[in-house]
């Protein structure tokens, strides 16, 4: 693959996963706008809440027990101060997890971005040092062996000039089939942030009137459920980062065994290396659409299956859509790649 089209793509991704981060960033401030709402909410209800308890203390001429009282007015302090003292606090709790799967990810790219260039370099030094396929991959050296050719042997010149624009539609083939597959992955991950990110916003904003709703009697649960939904769905973003840094590790490994065998033998052929490669980079366009599931193995809130198997559901249908379309170019354009170069 071009080294430029790799790094334009990847920086472009990049934008856009710095977008999302900006745009929840924006979107903040609107809890503001529901916490009068939600304000109203709460005090309707912690007054029937503080009354109804006062009213059966007495009624039982029991003591009253204020510490459960004073669960409506913290709640109302929360609710306040929502995006600072609710969200402050999870999200810095969280950020250094976030940062910790980033960082490792960060480290098995740049190892992956070195063994590659490595690999490459061994192989080009490899068809350079064999003169029977040096001039597929060097302008100057098939100049040579062509200027060397007599009148004669017209049949072996045509011969070299079918050999090397077979070859070069051989690596364009395989440029544009990884290049695909790496685009499909990049979209896999954007659209996994995005959802991610969508989801955190709408339950930013709407995070006081559930708080607000909870203390009514019978919707206690919906704090408990809110911080649940919430945190399982900011672990999206770390796991998804864990998953990418295990394929990247994968590719590693894969590319030190190429490079392994290339320093003990030049001549070895690497084209099940190549579709190795392919069956994971289908794998991890599959497996990105797990995630919600992992981070629900995480942090389970009560009462919400249904949410996640919908979310579950959809996502592996999503995943599979786009597995089989990376399948299906994959084997279309590999088929008549073979065909092409037999």
């Amino acid at each position: 693959m071009p080294m430029s089209n790799t790094i334009l793509c990847a920086i472009d991704f990049s934008n856009l996963h710095s977008i999302l981060r900006s745009l929840y960033d924006e979107m903040m401030p609107l809890c503001g706008d529901m916490a009068g709402v939600a304000q109203g909410i709460a005090g309707l209800g912690a007054l029937f809440y503080v009354a109804y308890r006062i009213w059966q203390a007495l009624a039982r001429a029991e003591p009253i027990d204020v510490f459960p009282l004073l669960r409506p007015f913290v709640i109302g302090f929360c609710i306040m101060f929502f995006p600072t003292v609710v969200l402050g606090t999870i999200n810095n709790v969280m950020s250094p997890i976030v940062q910790g799967t980033a960082s490792m990810l960060e480290g098995q790219t740049l190892d992956m971005k070195k063994y590659r260039e490595e690999k490459d370099r061994l192989e080009h030094e490899a068809m350079m040092n064999d003169p029977s396929t040096a001039y597929l991959v060097d302008d100057a050296e098939f100049d040579r062996q062509i200027d060397e050719l007599g009148v004669t042997e017209i049949g072996t010149a045509a011969g070299m000039y079918i050999e090397r624009g077979m070859y070069k539609v051989k690596k364009a083939i395989q440029n544009f089939f990884r290049e695909l597959l790496e685009m499909l992955f990049q979209a896999a991950s954007l659209t996994i942030d995005t959802i991610r990110t969508f989801f955190l916003i709408v339950l930013a904003i709407l995070g006081p009137i559930a708080f607000a709703l909870s203390v009514w009697d019978g919707f206690q649960s919906t704090l408990t459920q809110w911080i649940c939904r919430y945190i399982q769905t900011y672990l999206w973003l770390p796991v998804a980062d864990l998953f990418s840094t295990i394929l990247a590790k994968i590719q590693v490994l894969m590319l030190q065994n190429d490079i392994s065998e290339l320093t003990n033998n030049p001549n070895i052929d690497l084209d099940g290396s190549n579709t190795a490669y392919t069956v994971f980079m289908i794998i991890g366009i599959i497996g990105y659409f797990t995630i919600p599931t992992v981070a629900g193995w995480i942090i389970q809130a009560g009462g919400a299956g249904n949410y996640n198997r919908a979310v579950n559901n959809t996502a592996m249908q999503v995943g599979s859509g786009a597995a089989s379309v990376g399948g299906a170019v994959a084997g279309n354009v590999a088929g008549r790649a073979g065909k092409l170069l037999k």
